[in-house]
């Protein structure tokens, strides 16, 4: 027997919190009529008719309350909870924003909705024309906003990461033409992190030029939604940054962005809390993303870049680095990009690191490359 009292979508995560809490609500008949008077008598009923109830005061059966409908959009138990754990220090409105997401999440799609997405999916992965691109993304805008679906969800169905580099490009900027009244972050950075990011998550080699140049024009549009659904996420990769997308992120951030917006984000990188770092993105693409930053030669290699950019880091990102770079010193102690990223740093920084020249100088005496003298030398001079 399944009573629904509620609408479908909060009864959905209410169901999903009895199913893991049972133990400690399972307060049996005796507490309930002693605390209570007695039970209602519409409750009594429904439970005299269910076999094998889960809790007494509930009419749910075992079977109910383990199906993997009652946890749709999860794994398993366990998934749930993490992800409910990783949320708990955010504020109100964060929560409340991915509740809203995670709600719409496990709401059954229409199956006309469904048969429209797979036909759409169908033909993403196949290229015609570019006036017949155009209007598939016209198509994929109009069953994204004018259906009673989540977009995030849609876009999800259809996988549009999967088309090629130069449908991906057209798809990117005509799907941005959509309700003007949407929220200005919103739409961009699902439209970025459901074309864009996930191409550049799986980087094994030189990425296309139309790729790029799509990327660059479009995060110059939308500068906001290109850090928090293409460049957070993708330096938050679970399996640090490579060459090919120290490269991509390099020529965003030189072409796209202000150097004022990348000092802030570098901030956020190096100094934010772990709520600052939360990413747009699909949860299927989630399992590829840290928490942490992973350090690896691409990252310095970008951060050379970025002070090479002219960007001006802020003091407290400047003392993250200084700490960071003692930590990890005697793992990169041969490594000639993290050499050339401390000679690059300390030249670019010196007004903001002369208070910090002996863990500067206890940490480059850990390392041995062509530049180690160089630095030296540098720092004392300070």
């Amino acid at each position: 027997m399944f009573l629904q009292t509620l609408p479908f979508l909060v009864q959905s995560r209410i169901l999903s919190f009895l199913g893991f809490e049972h133990q400690s609500l399972d307060s049996g008949e005796e507490r309930v009529d002693e605390e209570f008077g007695s039970i209602p008598d519409c409750l009594k009923d429904a439970a005299s008719s269910a076999n094998e109830l889960f809790l007494p005061w509930l009419p749910l059966s075992h079977d109910t309350l383990n199906s993997r409908e009652l946890f749709a959009g999860y794994e398993s138990q366990e998934d749930f909870l993490s992800q409910v754990g990783e949320g708990s220090g955010d504020n109100s409105k964060d929560v409340a924003e991915e509740m809203e997401i995670d709600l719409v999440m496990v709401a059954p799609l229409d199956e006309e909705i469904q048969n429209m997405a797979a036909s759409l999916k169908e033909r993403i992965m196949t290229f015609e024309s570019s006036s017949l691109t155009v209007e598939l993304a016209n198509e994929i805008r109009r069953l994204s906003f004018e259906r009673d679906a989540d977009p995030f969800v849609i876009l999800g169905m259809l996988e549009p990461w999967k088309a090629d580099d130069e449908t991906a490009s057209i798809l990117v900027f005509h799907l941005s033409n959509g309700r003007e009244e949407e929220e200005e972050i919103a739409w961009p950075s699902k439209v970025l992190c459901s074309i864009m990011l996930p191409k550049m998550l799986v980087l094994e080699e030189p990425a296309s030029r139309v790729l790029v140049i799509s990327m660059v024009e479009y995060c110059k549009l939308h500068q906001r939604a290109a850090e928090c659904a293409l460049l957070l996420p993708l330096i938050m990769k679970k399996s640090g940054i490579n060459n090919h997308m120290c490269d991509v992120i390099t020529r965003i951030v030189k072409e796209s962005l202000h150097p004022a917006h990348v000092s802030a984000f570098c901030r956020k990188l190096l100094c934010g809390e772990e709520v600052e770092k939360r990413s747009i993105i699909l949860p299927c693409h989630q399992c590829l993303l840290s928490s942490q930053l992973v350090w690896t030669e691409s990252l310095f290699n970008l951060f050379q870049n970025i002070l090479n950019h002219n960007v001006q880091l802020t003091q407290d990102s400047v003392d993250q680095l200084v700490l960071l770079i003692r930590e990890v010193a005697p793992s990169f102690s041969k490594s000639l990009k993290f050499g050339n990223f401390l000679l690059c740093f300390i030249t670019r920084c010196s007004l903001l690191l002369k208070s910090r020249k002996l863990l500067l100088v206890e940490a480059v005496a850990k390392t041995n490359t062509l530049v180690t003298k160089s630095i030296l030398s540098k720092l004392a001079s300070f």
